[in-house]
């Protein structure tokens, strides 16, 4: 998995591509979320839409950083998610959990 970094109006966007699976993908999922907080970004959307596959790690990672963004005071969204990581969130009922957006200027300004 490849993570690119970037900033728009105050918004760190992870821009996710690959697949999000036990093992070296969903540890870089966490370090970057943890290196984004760590350096005091709290606003994350996590641009979804070059995910090619999640397992149940990945979603578990999904799920610890949303929730390590919460208790620091932050937010964390999800853009794009692909269809089949749609329905993953969907039958884990997740999908009620994240805020999921498909326009990332209306991401942004959801912020």
């Amino acid at each position: 998995m490849k993570i690119a970094r970037r900033q728009q109006n105050g918004v760190t966007i992870l821009d996710l591509s690959g697949k999000i699976t036990i093992g070296v993908c969903d540890v870089a999922l966490r370090r970057a979320v943890q290196d984004e907080i760590g350096n005091g970004s709290l606003n994350l959307l996590l641009n979804c839409a070059s995910v090619t596959t999640i397992d149940s790690s990945g979603i578990g990672e999904l799920v610890s950083s949303y929730t390590t963004t919460q208790h620091r005071g932050g937010k964390l969204k999800l853009l794009s998610p692909p269809p089949k990581v749609q329905d993953i969130l969907t039958i884990t009922q997740l999908i009620s959990i994240f805020e999921i957006h498909e326009d990332e200027k209306e991401a942004v300004a959801s912020f």
